[in-house]
């Protein structure tokens, strides 16, 4: 059996997380959506006939009672690194806010980066660009090169920024040079996906963002052949060493491959709010509808999908 054979098993997976979470939707309860969303998918990786390894997850064992750094997975059988994100966008969940999704990243094992809870510096595009991208660029720069791979005017050319103190001067140098920013409060696995694939609104992704989801963004990235550079930017001395240990050079600049470096990539997500990359969860009397999407590079595609599910079933 390989990777790809699980496919429709996966997907299942952040289905069934989206569900449980979609019930918290609106509440004002980030913690508890999350929870839902966390046990939903542990319970159903542990019944699949993997050796599963949570190499990103929710935190240490101390932190996290499941879905932890390490944690092993499944009654068995092929060998499979995970890297998940149970529910993206706690905050959008909670507040019924567009795009929050439950998502996750697999690999043979060794084929994602164990990344430590802190922060990375990220620039995703998509293939259309055809020049390099690089973090060590001004945004003046990087902008110039999308503008020109694309060949539309600078004031044409949308990024999506995450809505951060952090951010300011880019923000503020990216609309003086023209570009038209979007920002997002949350959920830049989601925005680094719509950044990558070919022919969407959305021209590329920058800013600094949690490192955990930068590895399931650059598996997402290097399935549709985009660009994705990454820098780990530590923000504590916990972690800090913990990145050292884990054998990561805070002074490199790491592209998808690197962070994403397996042969039988696999990335799954599923809706929970609707957003522009995917409708979320909704009942209908006794209908229970979800959109998803799969993305091999095993297989070289990208697939989405719907499915209703009978409650009464």
């Amino acid at each position: 059996m390989e990777l790809k054979d699980l496919i429709l098993n996966f997907v299942q997976v952040t289905e069934k997380a989206a569900i449980e979470s979609y019930y918290f939707n609106g509440k004002e309860d980030r913690h508890g959506a999350d929870k839902a969303a966390t046990e939903a998918m542990r319970e159903s990786l542990g019944k699949m006939s993997i050796s599963g390894r949570v190499v990103i997850g929710e935190g240490e064992r101390d932190e996290a009672p499941m879905l932890f750094f390490g944690e092993e997975l499944g009654t068995g059988g092929m060998k499979v690194d995970i890297a998940v994100d149970p529910l993206e966008g706690t905050n959008l969940c909670a507040q019924n806010l567009p795009g929050a999704i439950c998502v996750m990243a697999l690999s043979e094992r060794g084929g994602l980066t164990s990344a430590p809870d802190t922060y990375m510096n990220k620039i995703v595009v998509s293939k259309d660009v055809k020049e390099e991208v690089s973090l060590f660029n001004t945004p003046k720069q990087n902008l110039e090169i999308i503008a020109k791979s694309l060949n539309i005017p600078k004031s044409e050319v949308n990024i999506i920024v995450m809505d951060r103190e952090r951010h300011i001067d880019l923000i503020a140098d990216l609309r003086e040079e023209g570009a038209k920013v979007h920002l997002i409060s949350d959920g830049d696995i989601n925005a680094g996906i719509q950044a990558a694939l070919p022919l969407t609104k959305i021209h590329a992704l920058m800013g600094i963002g949690a490192a955990p989801e930068g590895v399931i963004t650059a598996a997402a990235v290097r399935i549709l052949g985009g660009q994705m550079k990454g820098m780990f930017m530590p923000h504590t001395e916990g972690s800090k060493a913990k990145a050292l240990s884990l054998g990561i050079n805070l002074e490199k600049e790491y592209t998808e491959k690197e962070l994403a470096s397996g042969k039988n990539l696999l990335v799954v997500a599923t809706g929970v709010t609707s957003g522009d990359l995917l409708r979320g969860v909704t009942i209908k009397e006794d209908e229970v509808h979800t959109e998803s999407i799969y993305m091999s590079l095993e297989n070289s595609e990208v697939v989405k999908m719907q499915k209703i599910y009978l409650e009464n079933n």
